[in-house]
């Protein structure tokens, strides 16, 4: 079995994965950039900051391999404009607030997406 074969057959399950820990992740850098020692260290928080670029990756691969084959255009759009939200909302949160609730939203909308998209594949596959 080919590498293409096992992700697209894991890809909302990776998507999922990657958005629920990005929300935990975006939750929880706030907290321990400002309570944890740790963190004090430039080098180190813009590694953990740097996290956001990790998770748009993960969740273009995600998208990619859920969408690409056996998806109905709507799940197909919904995968696409909520990546593309979420994407947009990571990568400009400095610049505003709105977009941190942006890339929020976002991510909850690729769970929903890729939940959906996962029990479509089954009704689909079952009849």
């Amino acid at each position: 079995m080919k590498l293409d074969d096992v992700v697209e057959k894991k890809a909302d399950y990776i998507g999922i994965t990657g958005s629920v820990l990005c929300l935990i992740h975006c939750l929880a850098a706030p907290v321990l950039v400002m309570t944890s020692s740790l963190f004090r260290d430039d080098t180190l928080r813009a590694s953990f900051l740097g996290l956001d670029y990790v998770f748009i990756a993960v969740n273009i691969v995600a998208v990619y391999f859920a969408a690409r084959n056996h998806t109905s255009s709507a799940i197909r759009t919904a995968l696409w404009s909520f990546l593309f939200l979420f994407a947009v909302g990571l990568l400009l949160e400095d610049v505003n607030p709105v977009f941190e609730y942006l890339a929020y939203a976002a991510s909850t909308g690729l769970v929903i997406s890729h939940l959906v998209n996962l029990r479509h594949h089954r009704l689909v596959h079952s009849h």
